[in-house]
């Protein structure tokens, strides 16, 4: 479902001199490689600044491979056009990212149901959808109706799980969904990703909880042997 070939990236600092005069260069993956079957959860490891959220991000298409290909079932990312792009992360490709980035004033069941919105569910069905996994992630209801912008950080994480697991996408992208969570709502997390890997989703996360990782997914990938300068 997700298979990332040969892929190769850098960064250019145009406020640091660079021997060009265009900026400085600074390469941050070379070769990665990464397979990921559906119904399969694959973890990525390797020490801070290694490359696990670049690599997440050129999945997602935020940031452009220079080099490699990312096939995300039949389309291949690095190559893709926007609207294409676009249409994956409707349909294909979730993404639940740290921090929750919304419209403000939009109320909490519409940030959630809006991803089946998107594609077209009855409003009803959207909404009831929502309201379910709020509730499940212990979300009170007197919330539902406030925008989340005003909530705790931990209530905005759970809101941003929820929205990432309103539609059932064939594969998705999680950067440390367990984080800051409490036991309760740690276990309704590891839950919601055991479940979409029963229904086949092809999972790539972040997982600095071990004992979360260890119970989730199935084997972990260290992203350090496609760092240049990291790689033994």
């Amino acid at each position: 479902m997700i298979r990332v070939t040969g892929l190769g990236k850098s960064f250019t600092l145009h406020n640091q001199p660079g021997r060009d005069g265009q900026g400085a260069v600074i390469p941050v993956m070379a070769g990665g490689h990464l397979d990921v079957a559906p119904g399969e959860c694959v973890a990525l490891v390797g020490a801070s600044g290694a490359g696990k959220s670049t690599l997440m991000r050129m999945i997602y298409g935020n940031y452009l491979a220079q080099a490699g290909s990312i096939m995300v079932g039949d389309l291949d990312v690095a190559r893709a056009e926007p609207r294409q792009i676009i249409a994956l992360r409707r349909e294909v490709l979730g993404y639940v990212s740290q921090f929750l980035r919304v419209v403000p004033r939009v109320p909490t069941v519409d940030v959630v149901a809006e991803p089946l919105l998107t594609l077209g569910v009855d409003a009803a069905e959207a909404r009831a959808r929502a309201e379910g996994l709020l509730a499940r992630l212990n979300i009170p209801q007197r919330l539902w109706g406030l925008s989340p912008t005003t909530f705790s950080g931990g209530e905005q994480q759970r809101v941003n799980i929820a929205r990432g697991f309103a539609h059932d996408y064939p594969a998705l992208l999680l950067d440390e969904p367990t984080a800051s969570l409490d036991a309760t709502n740690r276990e309704v997390v590891l839950g919601l990703i055991e479940g979409a890997k029963a229904r086949g989703a092809a999972i790539v996360g972040i997982f600095h909880d071990e004992a979360a990782r260890d119970r989730v997914c199935d084997r972990v990938v260290d992203v350090t042997a496609f760092t240049p300068g990291l790689a033994a």
